[in-house]
This record gives C-alpha cells, sequence and structure tokens, in this order.
C-alpha cells in the first residue's frame, strides 16, 4: 500500500500498480489471499481459519435460456461459510485484528455481515459484539447468539445501531468491521472483481449488476476493476448497475434526480431485508461508482425479487435470499432501460444464501435492548 485518498466520500487506498501485483496461472486454494499484493497486508503468514473468496461462476444454461441471455453469468457468493459475500470484509478485518492482538470485533448489520462476524470471531478465537435493529429477523438472530456473539437491539434503528457499534469500537479499542467506513471492508470485497475477471480467461464482462444497500459491495466492485486497469491489465471497466428494492431506494431515487416518497424510504416495507438501508454508508461512491463505469441505478417490487429467489433456485441451483437476489430481479428493469443488451456478457451478483424460515430458529428469540454506550458497558461488565 503506498497511500490513501478520498473519493466521495469513502477512503480509497492505494498502491504501486503494476501487472506483477496480480499473480499469473489458474486460481489456488488461497482464495481471496491470491490477490494479497492489492490488500493492506504486511508480509506474514494468513491466519485467518475460514476459507474465504474463491466463489464460483457459473455460466446456469438453463437460466441463460429462459432469460434469453446467452452470456449471462452468476458470481456465487453464498459458497462462502456463512452464505454470503460478507465473509470477505470479515476475513480480512480478523486478520488484521490478529496481526494487533485485537480480542473484541464489533459491526452493526441487517444480518448477513453480523452472522458473518459472529461465526468468523468464534472460527478466530475473538469476542464478537454485534448491533442489530429491532427488527433484524430471528433466524439471523439465531445464527449469530449460537455461534456465541453478544448481541444488542438498537431501537432506533440500522443508522443507530452503527453509530453505537463505532462509538463503541472507538471507546474500548474493539476492532471496527461497519462496512463501507472501514478501508478493509472495500478491500476485500474489490477481490470479486479479480475473481470475475480470471474467470471470465481474464477478460472482462460488458455489465455487472449487483444489489446496493450500504453499497460497499458496489463500490468496490468499482474499485477491483479500475485497479486492474490501472495495472495495466485491461483498457476499460464494466458498467456497473446498481439494484435497490422498490420500496427503500433512497439512491435509485437520488440517481434519477426524484424526490423519494415516503413509501420508497419504507426499510420494513421490502423482503429484502439486506439491502434495506435508509442512509447507506457509501452512498456518494455509488453514485460516482456508477456514474464513472456509465452505468444505472434501477429499483424492483417485491413480487419481482420473490420470483427470482425462486428462479434462481430452480433455473441455476443457487439458494438465494431476496437481498441476494437482487440483480436478477433487476435484469428486465435493465433490459427495458437501455442498461444492459442481451447479446452482452453480463455478470449477476448473487450475494447472499436464504434462511429457512422455521418455527423453531434454534436460539433465543430475544436479545438485551441498547441504546447506549453506558447500556453496552453494564450488560457486557463481568458479574
Amino acid at each position: 500500500m503506498t497511500g490513501r485518498v478520498e473519493r466521495a466520500g469513502v477512503t480509497w487506498l492505494e498502491y504501486a500498480y503494476g501487472p506483477d501485483l496480480v499473480p499469473d496461472g489458474p486460481p489456488d486454494p488461497s482464495g481471496m489471499w491470491r490477490y494479497r499484493d492489492l490488500l493492506p497486508l504486511d508480509p506474514g503468514p494468513v491466519r485467518y481459519p475460514l476459507p474465504v473468496g474463491g466463489t464460483p461462476l457459473l455460466a446456469a444454461p438453463a437460466l441463460r435460456a429462459a432469460l434469453g441471455l446467452p452470456a449471462v453469468w452468476l458470481k456465487d457468493e453464498t459458497r462462502h461459510p456463512t452464505g454470503s459475500n460478507k465473509d470477505r470484509a470479515t476475513a480480512l478485518v480478523i486478520e488484521d485484528g490478529l496481526r494487533r492482538g485485537i480480542g473484541t470485533v464489533t459491526t452493526a448489520s441487517t444480518g448477513n455481515a453480523a452472522v458473518a462476524t459472529a461465526f468468523g470471531a468464534a472460527a478466530a478465537g475473538l469476542r464478537a459484539v454485534i448491533f442489530v435493529s429491532t427488527g433484524c429477523r430471528r433466524e439471523k438472530l439465531a445464527l449469530m447468539t449460537r455461534a456465541g456473539a453478544r448481541v444488542f437491539a438498537v431501537p432506533d434503528g440500522y443508522a443507530a445501531a452503527v453509530d453505537l457499534s463505532r462509538t463503541a469500537a472507538a471507546a474500548f479499542g474493539w476492532l471496527d468491521r461497519n462496512t463501507g467506513v472501514v478501508p478493509a471492508t472495500l478491500e476485500a470485497k474489490k477481490t470479486v472483481a479479480f475473481e470475475v475477471w480470471e474467470q471470465l480467461g481474464r477478460e472482462l464482462p460488458d455489465v455487472v449488476v449487483a444489489p446496493v444497500g450500504d453499497g460497499p459491495t458496489l463500490v468496490a466492485l468499482g474499485k477491483g476493476f479500475e485497479e486492474l486497469r490501472r495495472c495495466g491489465l485491461t483498457e476499460r471497466v464494466p458498467r456497473l448497475v446498481g439494484v435497490q428494492a422498490q420500496s427503500c431506494s433512497p439512491l435509485v431515487r437520488a440517481w434519477l434526480g426524484e424526490p423519494a416518497a415516503t413509501e420508497q424510504l419504507d426499510p420494513g416495507g421490502t423482503v429484502a431485508d439486506g439491502i434495506a438501508v435508509l442512509r447507506p454508508a457509501t452512498g456518494p461512491a455509488v453514485l460516482d461508482a456508477v456514474g464513472r463505469s456509465g452505468g444505472g441505478m434501477v429499483a424492483v417490487p417485491d413480487d419481482v425479487l420473490r420470483r427470482a429467489v425462486g428462479t434462481l433456485a430452480s433455473r441455476a441451483g443457487v439458494p438465494a435470499e431476496p437481498a441476494g437476489a437482487a440483480s436478477l430481479a433487476a435484469v428486465g428493469a435493465a433490459l427495458d432501460g437501455g442498461l444492459l443488451d442481451a447479446a452482452e456478457t453480463v455478470v449477476l451478483l448473487v450475494t447472499g444464501r436464504g434462511v429457512a424460515p422455521t418455527g423453531d430458529p434454534g436460539g433465543p428469540a430475544e436479545v438485551p435492548v441498547a441504546a447506549t454506550l453506558d447500556d453496552v458497558e453494564r450488560a457486557l461488565a463481568p458479574r
């Protein structure tokens, strides 16, 4: 790493770019760590114990036929240990903590990042302290607590949970894994772009479609593709298309230059809880990345999201949750809006696996409520 700059409100780590930073030869079992020369890592063995990265790029012939898109691909991030792309960011943050001897990691999350943090911390021997909104799904709460995380519900919603988690990290010296605001989370997620390029025979797709909640997944894709260009390995970048749920689509409305109606700012109004974010952490950077690439933003209704979940299962064998299936759900709107062409090479990023609802979520239904740092400190104090 050679330095850092600010771009659209996001800290952007810079490297001494050149083709030698990306390894030659076929991908190997090291997964994401294959690209360690483009990650903020000092020399030394990687201690993070779970496999991360190296997820497949699927052709899915039945899906291609159903969509009429002969060159569509699925980047299947559901293959990660906890079923989502959030394992990448968790791995890099915890690897840094292991090297620095920090024993607690914290994050706020709508679900998947918290689950990834809970299980990653358990595997690495760290304590995880998680902050969620009071509307977090019971199944995901059960997964977090099953992995031994201390979980707090924050009554004022996800944005307040982020603020409390970051305040606690600063006050107690914990690792901060909050998405988008910590550079390592972008750095880890950009490795998806490197993998896609290698998996397509060191060629770039024309378009990449990705779900957008807080936004770092799309921002990181843009950074990864730009770094390939700056390394002299490509001459262009793909167009990026970001997708939000219609009932919680603040960045789509901002992209279109239209004020959002009340029903377009309701995080509780969509099945896609993983992308239902009112105050996206990297919102300006998302719009910047989309604009630089020549792409766009689309919103999709819940009935289309639900159909996309079924289509991914029946036509590709991929068990996505609604937020994870948003890229497929957006295909129709993107075609109609001229954001992609049926003849182009299109990669749909499937970000998360479905969690099956059950009558018994396998863990406690309730977690303590915390509104202030004092609440957290009291709850964590030895008894």
